[in-house]
């Protein structure tokens, strides 16, 4: 996106923005979103998201390590066995090898706890969602017995 568009979007919502509060509904004209005003979080799309970031985590584990690739018996990768090599050979080129391995190392680390928070929070949000439905569910219900929407509830707080 351009930034002479993305200021445009801006200004538009600017002028578009009621002086009123709205809170947890749509616009009394026009508004736009789900039939019936309900809010629905899909169980089985988080635990997809989930598990891609599961995938990712363990995809970008086995595919990042540049420092342990090609290890030797003192536990050195071969990265980190040619910056070695270079050093004592006194070629500068060594030194910045082993940075680079030093930051590219720190750098992964930083992308892997990111998709293991995403793959652990959401896993996390599932279990909780369906745990909080089921209580909803089961306290709140019509006099027909079937579940009450959110946008019924909603009428409760106008």
């Amino acid at each position: 996106m351009a930034w002479e568009e993305w200021e445009q979007l801006k200004s538009e919502a600017a002028q578009r923005r009621s002086t009123q509060m709205e809170l947890n509904q749509f616009p009394a004209e026009g508004g736009a979103g789900v039939p019936g005003g309900d809010l629905v979080a899909y169980q089985d799309d988080l635990g997809a998201v989930g598990h891609d970031a599961f995938v990712l985590y363990d995809d970008l584990r086995k595919g990042t390590d540049i420092a342990g690739a090609g290890m030797n018996k003192d536990g050195a990768g071969s990265t980190m066995q040619a910056a070695a090599s270079l050093t004592s050979r006194g070629f500068a080129m060594g030194s910045a090898l082993q940075l680079t391995v030093e930051v590219w190392t720190g750098q992964a680390k930083t992308v892997l706890q990111a998709c293991a928070h995403i793959s652990n929070h959401l896993a996390y949000s599932k279990k909780s969602h369906t745990r909080d439905d089921a209580e909803i569910a089961a306290t709140l219900r019509s006099r027909d017995g079937t579940a009450v929407s959110v946008s019924q509830i909603s009428k409760y707080f106008e």
